[in-house]
């Protein structure tokens, strides 16, 4: 089986989505923690092992790796970019058994990271794939509460269900 890794430029994805956008323009840390949780769910529902890289050129002296609802989320070092990085996880991720994917809609990126054996995937793509992923963990949730609610019990009409409760209770 082949394990799909799936490396997100956190604020290329941010200034790319137009609703991140706009909370990015009030709080970056609220759009970032909103990105966050997005990819975390993304990761839960498609399988991928998803990783996140944000750059220090938004938070100067961060950087290191934090697991933040399962998602491993990486900042770069002061004066390293997110470009560095995600080619440094590209390198490290891909082999056998192991389809990399970045999603960047930065070209110059894209390309590097097609010669080191990864896909691009745009942000708007990744978006689209996001979204799709809502629409079937809905669906599913739909069908789950189904199911529950379209018992055996409530098909019966009621003379019908008295008298199955009349005997389960030995009357």
């Amino acid at each position: 089986m082949i394990q799909e890794i799936l490396i997100v430029d956190g604020y290329n994805i941010i200034g790319a989505w137009p609703h991140l956008q706009q909370l990015k323009e009030i709080r970056l840390e609220e759009a970032r923690d909103r990105l966050i949780e997005i990819m975390a769910e993304y990761q839960s529902f498609s399988g991928m092992k998803v990783i996140l890289v944000f750059d220090a050129y938004y938070v100067p002296g961060l950087g290191g790796k934090y697991l933040q609802s399962r998602l491993p989320v990486y900042y770069t070092k002061e004066k390293e970019t997110a470009d560095e990085l995600i080619e440094r996880l590209v390198t490290a991720h891909v082999g056998r058994r192991k389809q990399v994917y970045v999603a960047t809609s930065d070209m110059t990126e894209q390309h590097v990271i097609f010669g080191k054996g990864a896909f691009r995937i745009p942000a708007s793509e990744l978006l689209i794939k996001v979204r799709a992923a809502r629409q079937d963990i809905r669906r599913k949730i739909e069908q789950d509460t189904d199911r529950r609610t379209n018992t055996f019990d409530s098909r019966l009409d009621k003379d019908t269900r008295d008298q199955l409760e009349k005997w389960r209770r030995g009357k």
